[in-house]
């Protein structure tokens, strides 16, 4: 799979359009599925608030991959990001009923040789940055 995005026709500076990600718990049972991780805070919320948190919240590393995902499908390309980093600042509740949202926008940082660029992203749920200083190393064509 070759990347859509060319590294010609972005700029420091050059906006990716937001994306809103809608996450239920039955993504979270998927994710812990898939992970491994049955903590049980992802996905009872009777152990979540018995543990001080607010109501069952979503895995990190779930966070993590939304915004990894936001990336590869802005670029079209999966194998194209070839660094990704992030730091959690608050968790991504998923109450029962409505499930939650998370609101992913990202920009061109810095143009790196090679064809690469580093891209900042934003990720926000309820209004809450949840992922500060997130950054992806991307290949472009």
């Amino acid at each position: 799979m070759t990347a859509n995005v060319k590294y010609a026709d972005v700029e420091v500076g050059t906006e990716i359009p937001a994306r809103t990600f809608a996450v239920d718990r039955a993504d979270l049972v998927r994710y812990a599925g898939a992970s491994g991780d049955f903590n049980p805070i992802h996905w009872r919320e009777s152990v979540a608030k018995a543990v001080g948190l607010p109501n069952v919240i979503a895995h990190g590393m779930y966070t993590m991959a939304q915004g990894g995902r936001y990336v590869t499908d802005w670029v079209g390309d999966p194998g194209a990001v070839v660094d990704y980093g992030v730091r959690f600042s608050s968790p991504v509740v998923v109450p029962d009923e409505g499930g939650a949202t998370l609101e992913i926008s990202g920009k061109v940082e810095k143009k790196l040789d090679d064809n690469k660029v580093v891209v900042a992203l934003t990720a926000r749920s309820e209004g809450q940055k949840v992922l500060t200083r997130a950054k992806a190393v991307v290949k472009l064509a």
